[in-house]
């Protein structure tokens, strides 16, 4: 970690370090607002910052798996640099985040400047309540991918990152399930700092439209009902006020009805806690989505992003003690019975017959059909136009469940657990193996994803039906209490249905194989014991052999089949071996 220059005062000390050095200009700015940085100079200026202000600290926050240095700048008006000192100065932590697709650089050559711009004093007064964390580049590896080819729906800088990491994963597909080195460094960033509020920098595809920046905050059902009501109704008018004020008209981020048709209409859906906003709000932290539009000139995009962090900065300088106050009342709210007493919403749906008419600043067009690959052709003019347009934007959970006091984790599942860990779940390790009643699921019809998705294959079908039993734990094996400030993250890890589970990334894949099986010499004749012994299998049988002609067909699928009426099938095979314990006095005592 960096830091000097701790003797003076701090804005006197960055007063003189900068009135004998003027060139603080960043590459951005030197190349006419044409190019962004690489590696190497991001991580030379954010230095010199850190070296020039005695309230800039550069640090890092972990390492990519090529060996490169995650940057972080922590930015505090008494030159803090521990969580613990900043809650305890009464100051808000903003977390910024940069280049998690590292061809999307707006958010890091703004948050340079604005670091810049704040170490120079030039607006002392928005770090009175607020300290700062930049994560200028997060996809370090991806970033040095660099290239003019990179963004082919992109309008600048001349050269930028490539999207995913080294090893070919988007990182803001990997907040649940944490496969990326990189995203497990930001995990246990996230948790040691617990930010109050956070902003993710991106730059959008899709349709043209006015908006230079659009942007998006979960207050569709899945955050806590108090910071909800607080990004809705404090947040976001005085955010979209300013935004305006300064230039920058701003629209919520959606999708279309029909793929690059803004005349289909507007969707906005729930966030998944895959994506970085979503995952924020499960935390119970507020998280600003930004979307710059990919065909406005670079230097336009950049400005909004830097009107966007000025603008946050002055609200949540106001609102400080009040989101703080949200932000641990909510933590707190997970801890106690009530938390348990209504069914937790794990999937949402967008209703599609609900919409809002809204005013929507789009550019004229017209669809074509095109002679080459027979599909629409959506040609944009320079025209601006307001459409009035349906907006749909109201949800409802489409799956819900009661949630137990705790979930145990078998010690055999040991990567799981790691996870969880990682997530900044609080776990209960049982010293001595113990046999418990629990209730769990038994999978039926599994179906997999053909193609691979973020280096897995998710699970494309996913039915269960409840079971009872008891089940025996080794020593080692976890008490994952759902009663915490990291309570609503928990069951969508561990139920099947939760969105983004590691049912569906496929970490329990290996409880659906089938490990024994019959030789036909064996089964053929057992088989024909169990019909004469049994006229309601016999019965069954003959069903199951009319009504499925490919079964019928598969002599082994047939024999398989009476194998699986047999003692000897696997009484394991499709059960999940994770239990869920509604009874706190099951675990009392467990030790």
């Amino acid at each position: 970690m960096i830091k000097y220059l701790t003797l003076l005062p701090a804005f006197l000390i960055s007063a003189v370090c900068f009135a004998q050095n003027t060139d603080w200009q960043t590459t951005y700015e030197k190349s006419g607002f044409t190019d962004t940085p690489r590696y190497e100079e991001t991580i030379n200026y954010c230095k010199r910052l850190a070296d020039a202000s005695a309230f800039v600290t550069y640090t890092a926050f972990g390492t990519s798996p090529q060996g490169r240095d995650l940057p972080l700048l922590i930015l505090d008006r008494d030159g803090l640099t521990e969580p613990e000192a900043i809650r305890a100065s009464g100051r808000t932590i903003l977390l910024i985040q940069a280049c998690i697709h590292a061809g999307e650089c707006e958010g890091k050559d703004a948050g340079l400047m604005l670091f810049r711009d704040l170490a120079m004093s030039k607006n002392p007064d928005l770090l009175q309540n607020v300290s700062i964390l930049f994560i200028p580049i997060f996809n370090v590896d991806g970033h040095e991918r660099f290239g003019a080819y990179n963004r082919i729906n992109q309008n600048g800088p001349r050269e930028m990152g490539w999207r995913v990491t080294a090893n070919n994963l988007n990182l803001n597909r990997d907040y649940l399930k944490a496969d990326a080195p990189e995203m497990q460094c930001w995990l246990r960033l996230f948790n040691r700092w617990m930010p109050d509020f956070f902003i993710d920098a991106h730059t959008t595809d899709g349709a043209d439209y006015q908006y230079v920046l659009t942007y998006q905050m979960e207050i569709f059902g899945d955050m806590d009902e108090n910071l909800t009501s607080w990004s809705r109704n404090r947040f976001i008018p005085v955010f979209k006020e300013h935004m305006n004020a300064g230039g920058f008209p701003v629209f919520p981020y959606v999708d279309f009805r029909n793929w690059h048709d803004p005349r289909s209409g507007l969707i906005t859906e729930v966030a998944p806690p895959m994506l970085s906003q979503g995952y924020a709000a499960l935390r119970n932290r507020p998280g600003l989505l930004i979307e710059t539009h990919m065909l406005k000139p670079y230097k336009q995009r950049v400005d909004a992003t830097y009107e966007c962090f000025i603008t946050t900065l002055e609200i949540l300088g106001k609102e400080s003690s009040a989101l703080r106050t949200l932000v641990s009342k909510a933590d707190e709210s997970l801890c106690g019975e009530s938390f348990l007493t209504s069914r937790f919403p794990l999937q949402f749906e967008t209703l599609m017959n609900d919409s809002t008419m809204v005013d929507f600043l789009g550019i004229e067009y017209r669809t074509d059909k095109s002679d080459l690959s027979g599909g629409n052709w959506f040609k944009y003019s320079k025209t601006p136009v307001t459409f009035k347009l349906p907006y749909f934007c109201k949800t409802r959970p489409t799956e819900t469940i009661r949630l137990p006091y705790a979930y145990v984790i078998p010690a055999q599942w040991k990567d799981v657990i790691d996870k969880l860990r990682l997530h900044g779940i609080r776990l209960k390790t049982i010293e001595k193996p113990v046999t418990l009643k629990i209730e769990t699921y038994r999978f039926k019809n599994p179906k997999w994803q053909a193609s691979p998705y973020e280096g897995r294959h998710p699970m494309t079908n996913i039915e269960t039906e409840a079971v009872t039993e008891e089940q025996w734990f080794p020593a080692g094996s976890v008490i994952v209490e759902t009663m915490q400030p990291a309570g609503r993250i928990i069951p969508h890890i561990l139920e099947p249905k939760g969105n983004g589970s590691y049912v569906y990334w496929g970490f329990f894949d290996a409880t659906f194989e089938q490990k024994e099986y019959g030789e036909s010499y064996v089964i053929e004749k057992m088989a024909l014991d169990m019909l004469a012994a049994d006229p309601a299998l016999k019965e069954e049988f003959e069903k199951k052999r009319a009504s499925d002609t490919a079964f019928a067909k598969n002599s082994r699928d047939i024999l398989n089949w009476f194998y699986d009426k047999s003692p000897y099938v696997d009484s394991r095979l499709k059960i999940y071996p994770i239990g869920k314990i509604y009874d706190r006095a099951v675990i009392s005592g467990l030790k």
